[in-house]
């Protein structure tokens, strides 16, 4: 795994290409723990309309954000860091054509980056799309709005281990660096699993529509 910061030449074909893949790269694992699902609909079918998506991901982020604001009162100068999934929890992948550059924020999640890194919050990402797309995917996060402090990729050997177990490691390098990661943030179950977060915030997948 690498963190952001170390830089990477990358084709914008190349790019253009794997990010179109929508970073689904993911594998099924049990879930290991109950993350919150607060405000998610019921909401199944086969296609998910927009508006219905947004207004169930704000559901889940009205829960997160006074949470943080909780969390992060008299923190007594600890390091306190937040981290997010990127497809379909910070950048909207699902809804956006695979050629459009930068893809859009999801903007619930964006306004709670935003908010943390306003609370004195290291805002990280975890994601499964690989290395040779790195420098690329900070860019689009950071030219939407997001404050990136840390960006972990899968690089050999992690593009072959099992996406949980990976995340589950990220987040513990993060803690190895003196953080507390007071909140967890994503759309899929190997997202949130493994611990190395205080709460979870499950936004909806629709039963693995949103990958």
């Amino acid at each position: 795994m690498t963190a952001s910061g170390v830089g990477r030449r990358v084709t914008t074909v190349a790019a253009v290409a794997v990010l179109g893949l929508g970073g689904s790269l993911t594998a099924a694992v049990p879930a290991a723990a109950a993350p919150s699902r607060a405000g998610v609909s019921a909401a199944a079918a086969a296609e998910v309309d927009y508006a219905t998506w947004q207004k169930d991901v704000k559901a889940v982020v009205d829960t997160a954000t006074p949470y943080v604001q909780q969390r992060t009162t008299n923190t007594s100068g600890r390091k306190l860091a937040i981290v997010f999934d990127i497809d379909n929890t910070t950048l909207e992948t699902h809804y956006t054509p695979w050629y459009k550059l930068p893809t859009p924020a999801l903007k619930p999640s964006l306004q709670l980056a935003q908010y943390a890194k306003s609370r004195g919050v290291s805002v990280f990402f975890v994601t499964a799309r690989p290395g040779i797309i790195e420098s690329i995917t900070e860019w689009n996060l950071k030219s939407v709005g997001y404050p990136v402090d840390g960006l972990y990729v899968r690089d050999l050997p992690d593009l072959f281990a099992e996406v949980s177990a990976y995340k589950t490691a990220s987040r513990a390098d993060i803690e190895s660096d003196g953080y507390t990661i007071i909140a967890n943030v994503g759309n899929n179950t190997t997202d949130l699993v493994g611990g190395h977060a205080e709460r979870t915030f499950k936004l909806p997948d629709y039963n693995g529509l949103l990958d």
